[in-house]
């Protein structure tokens, strides 16, 4: 029998002995559980009502009075009250605001809320913790403590989070010291283990924590993460580093290998780490922590878990058009999650094994697998979240297996995202414990292998979002947390620093013009680095623009539309090649960080294809009615000669949306950049001769607005004015463009993006740390 069948058939057997041991009895109606019970089995029946629950769940710790909550009730819930049992559906009827009823209803749902949190949160003080530990030890059950509150928004938060730490490893370290031994966890196969644990999420540690800046990033981390271990060292608990979305994970695992690599931690066996299953880098980054660790001489802890974050994940990667980082199919999380418990256990004496699941067929391979490659008796550790598979845990128990449980702790604001998220995980139509306890699935069915479901399922879903072909798609922007993504961004601005300092000269009849006056373009964050020298346009020379322009129109405003449009596919084609290089103009000479140059240089993009898509679409003539004898049509037709006046805070994208709208309905022309960003309206001229765009049709006029602006606003045969500034030059634009003049043929179109106008509303529930 091959090795693989020998684990297979020995998973069954130790599956359906941990199923035949479980004790589960089906709380009282008359216990609060019951109730608990009952919310999520709502929330399975119905999933809009999941959503509008796990919502108001979520909103609730921002709601102080009694109205409040009464209002949001009858707000989430009115049109759901079917779903409810008639007690609920009488309480919200007769909840009208302010009223006696209502602050009952509140005060019901606050305390209920409260004590569906406590179910999954040991308690909001070091105190409820500590009694919460000892109700564990007393039924052999090991901790680990989470201190709720990850992703602070400021310094000062760090350091509190860090000092909370360091606080609780000293009281719960001299406090451990009175325990009574119990030897089922607070031993290993190779003698004593720390009774403390705690766990640490590394964006609580540093406000700023983003891959981005990798450097500067991990120094900051681990300054206070320093402290922590040092604690830990001293007082003989260990430190289990948290895995969390996936934008943090090369940097987690980086300043996890740095720290301990430093010469006072590299002889500490007790740090750990958590990995995810559900990730596809996964089973790469075991390789290579092993392979680190070997070198460090000394083992780590692995908590392998199978992730939490799937959602968010899935979601935050189509909305950017990234890669998936994660499985698509349960199945296949499921395999990745046994073919990593494989590679942990063959190396037990490296990466010690602690296997976090209450999938039963996961235990039962774990085990299995654990026999299988001869290792002692509690060698692996199980682990499993607080408040959930307590029966799973008492059978273990039994076993003879070491369990720990993941028990945070804190204030119920910070607590809320965590609840959230274990009530997904328990209503989720894929969860074990939901098709095992509440659905009452097969025991053959909740054993079988993940092959067994690849067979049926099929093959992977497609990693990457692809848009349909011929439609517009956004243009993905840079993922900086890929160290591949930030090696090509300094390259290229590496490569734009080499051409500082060069001419730009004005370009109209695509003819190159020099000029006397010239604007020096200056890199802001280093005002003696000069960008480039470009050619200071006057009123000759709009003049002459505005003669070329009028004398390309007919042509351009007779080319068929498709034709047009198939430019701006052209250029943003070429602005696709170019995009690291446009990112790095803009950092240098509008000082914008790099997320957002690349995020500017996407959306250019994005304003030429989607406006020439949107020409196609628009171009054809319709035909609006069948009156006898009569021929109407509807058609787009050009005003004539435009203006585009661009801001300097967003160079390149306000810019290309302006001209590529203008060009791409038949007008002609004229762009006047902001002085402070001229370079970069120079490139995107570069882009459009590249492609061949017909001499006259564009014209790069850089120069003084209030001189050359002033006079093209003014010019009788301009037609159309795109303009995006202040509140105030708008305003006496939009006057100064109503006043006809001389020569002037119509009335001219004046298109206006102001400042000022776009208010934001913070409501009374709003999480204000995502609101600031």
């Amino acid at each position: 029998m091959a090795l693989s069948d020998e684990i297979e058939q020995q998973t069954q057997v130790i599956g359906r002995e941990i199923f035949a041991r479980l004790h589960t009895e089906a709380p009282s109606v008359f216990h609060f559980s019951w109730w608990d019970e009952k919310i999520l089995e709502w929330c399975m029946r119905d999933e809009a009502l999941k959503v509008r629950m796990f919502r108001f769940i979520d909103v609730l710790p921002m709601l102080k009075t009694g109205e409040q909550v009464a209002r949001h009730l009858q707000e989430y819930f009115r049109d759901h009250q079917e779903l409810f049992p008639i007690a609920v559906q009488w309480g919200l009827n007769v909840a009208s605001l302010g009223t006696a009823p209502a602050r009952a209803v509140a005060l019901a749902v606050r305390r209920n809320a409260t004590r569906m949190a406590q179910r999954f949160i040991a308690g909001a003080t070091p105190g409820d913790a500590l009694t919460a530990i000892r109700k564990l030890r007393r039924q052999s059950l090991a901790f680990t403590l989470d201190l709720l509150g990850e992703a602070t928004l400021s310094e000062e938060e760090a350091t509190g989070y860090e000092h909370r730490y360091l606080e609780l490893l000293s009281s719960l370290s001299t406090t451990a010291e009175s325990w009574e031994p119990v030897e089922l966890i607070d031993t290993d196969h190779t003698g004593p283990i720390p009774r403390v644990q705690v766990s640490v999420k590394l964006t609580a540690l540093y406000s700023q924590y983003d891959a981005i800046d990798p450097d500067h990033c991990a120094a900051r981390v681990k300054a206070r993460l320093r402290s922590i271990l040092r604690k830990a060292k001293e007082v003989g608990a260990s430190v289990t580093v948290d895995m969390e979305q996936y934008r943090y994970k090369d940097l987690t695992l980086r300043i996890f290998r740095e720290i301990l690599d430093e010469e006072e931690f590299r002889a500490w066996s007790h740090g750990g780490i958590v990995l995810q299953a559900y990730l596809r880098d996964t089973e790469q980054d075991l390789h290579d922590l092993l392979a680190w660790v070997k070198t460090r001489g000394t083992p780590v802890g692995v908590r392998l878990v199978r992730g939490a974050y799937w959602d968010y994940e899935t979601v935050a990667a189509q909305q950017r058009h990234w890669p998936i980082p994660v499985f698509t199919g349960k199945w296949e999380t499921d395999r990745n999650f046994e073919r990593l418990v494989t590679l942990i256990l063959d190396h037990a004496a490296l990466l010690r094994p602690a296997i976090a699941t209450h999938n039963i067929r996961s235990l039962a391979y774990a085990l299995a697998t654990a026999r299988q490659v001869g290792l002692p008796e509690r060698a692996v550790e199980f682990q499993m979240l607080y408040g959930m598979g307590d029966a799973i845990k008492a059978t273990l128990v039994q076993l003879g297996q070491r369990v720990r449980v993941y028990a945070p702790f804190g204030e119920l604001l910070p607590g809320m995202g965590y609840l959230v998220r274990r009530l997904l995980e328990n209503t989720s139509n894929e969860s074990f414990l939901r098709q095992g306890f509440v659905e009452h699935t097969a025991i053959a069915e909740l054993l079988r292998s993940p092959d067994e479901h690849r067979l049926e399922e099929g093959a992977s879903a497609e990693r990457f979002e692809v848009a349909a072909h011929g439609l517009f798609h956004n243009e993905p922007e840079l993922d900086f947390a890929q160290a591949d993504a930030r090696a090509r961004f300094r390259e290229a601005l590496a490569h734009v620093r080499t051409q500082l300092g060069r001419t730009y000269p004005v370009v109209i009849d695509n003819q190159e013009l020099t000029t006397t006056a010239e604007i020096l373009s200056r890199n802001p964050s280093r005002p003696d680095e000069i960008v480039g020298r470009v050619a200071q346009a006057g009123i000759p020379e709009a003049e002459r623009s505005v003669t070329v322009a009028l004398g390309a129109l007919p042509a351009w405003r007779a080319m068929p539309a498709a034709e047009r449009a198939g430019f701006l596919f052209r250029a943003a084609d070429e602005m696709r090649v170019r995009r690291l290089e446009l990112a790095a103009w803009e950092v240098l000479e509008a000082a914008k960080p790099w997320r957002e140059a690349d995020a500017d240089v996407c959306e250019a993009i994005d304003y030429l294809s989607y406006y020439a898509h949107e020409m196609l679409r628009l171009a054809p003539p319709r035909q609006m009615d069948d009156l006898p004898g009569e021929v109407n049509t509807y058609e787009y037709q050009s005003r004539g000669v435009a203006v585009v006046i661009a801001p300097w805070n967003f160079p390149l994208a306000i810019l290309t949306g302006m001209t590529a709208a203008a060009l791409v309905a038949g007008n002609t022309v004229i762009l006047k950049p902001a002085e402070q960003t001229s370079v970069v309206a120079a490139k995107l001229m570069g882009i459009f001769r590249q492609v061949e765009l017909p001499s006259g049709v564009l014209s790069y006029l850089p120069g003084i607005g209030e001189e050359v602006g002033a006079h093209l606003v003014t010019h009788p045969r301009v037609n159309v004015i795109a303009f995006t500034g202040s509140q105030a030059v708008g305003l006496q634009l939009n006057a100064v463009a109503a006043q006809t003049r001389e020569g002037q043929r119509g009335i001219k179109k004046v298109i206006a993006e102001l400042g000022g106008k776009n208010a934001i509303i913070v409501d009374d529930d709003a999480d204000l740390d995502e609101a600031v």
